[in-house]
């Protein structure tokens, strides 16, 4: 699954994006490289649905250009494991969950038909990774929202992907969920080299692994180290309310809003 060092992941070269006829963010250039853990950060209505959609192929730049791996947006999905913001809204609730990660290997085919006894080990191998063995013969409808988001991973990784991107994978779960799934999350990093990419709302529970962050800021989209993103005033800036960082009696960062 790792890249090779000399390849980034991704590469953003003056680039533009627009929807509908409007400019979302322009003039945006950054890199990121392959085996980060990174945030997309940004007020509700600053394009970060649009940059997911321009990474996936689905948007194209209005200008400049983006390419994944060293390919162009499209062409380098065989290499993104993508989960959606609504994936429960999205998944079929009566099959079991073994079969909602095969639909991520074989979902181009007319229904599941036969599989093969190496499909049959991808899945498994996938649902190992998430540690969700436990519940693979279960219906997605009888799972928590933690083991759903478990299984939505595996689906997305199912095909082994290099760049792992997930639209606010914590939103819907409780306290404990969240610090579980970011620990998978952390793991998949570390021991697969896949890149990971998240779009968050809050990104305390997941400041313990984070590398860095791409945050939208006056119509355009920057990437810094997360030292230089966890600031005040650049928050505060950013959402338009007072936010403080600061660190808890254990030495834990955090922030909180004044607002």
């Amino acid at each position: 699954m790792s890249a090779p060092e000399s390849v980034a992941a991704l590469t953003f070269e003056d680039v533009s994006a627009e929807r509908g006829g409007r400019l979302v963010w322009s003039e945006s250039t950054f890199s990121v490289d392959p085996g980060r853990f990174v945030a997309v950060i940004g007020p509700n209505g600053s394009g970060k649905t649009t940059l997911l959609h321009v990474i996936l192929g689905l948007v194209p730049p209005a200008s400049g250009t983006v390419r994944v791996f060293g390919r162009v947006p499209g062409a380098a999905n065989d290499e993104i494991g993508y989960v959606p913001q609504h994936y429960d809204a999205d998944a079929n609730e009566a099959i079991r969950a073994r079969d909602a990660v095969l639909l991520g290997l074989t979902g181009h085919r007319w229904g599941f038909g036969r599989t093969s006894a190496a499909e049959r080990r991808r899945v498994e191998e996938a649902l190992g990774w998430v540690d969700a063995l436990a519940v693979a013969d279960r219906r997605l409808s009888d799972l928590s929202g933690g083991q759903r988001q478990r299984i939505a991973l595996a689906a997305a990784l199912v095909a082994r992907p290099r760049l792992l991107i997930l639209d606010e994978p914590l939103a819907s779960l409780d306290v404990r969920s969240q610090h579980e799934i970011v620990g998978v999350l952390a793991r998949l990093k570390k021991e697969l080299g896949v890149t990971v990419l998240v779009v968050a709302h809050d990104l305390n529970p997941l400041l313990g692994v984070l590398d860095s962050a791409i945050y939208l800021l006056d119509g355009h989209a920057h990437h810094a180290p997360l030292d230089k993103v966890v600031d005040s005033e650049l928050l505060t800036h950013m959402y338009g309310t007072t936010i403080q960082v600061a660190y808890t009696l254990q030495g834990e960062l955090y922030m909180k809003s004044q607002g």
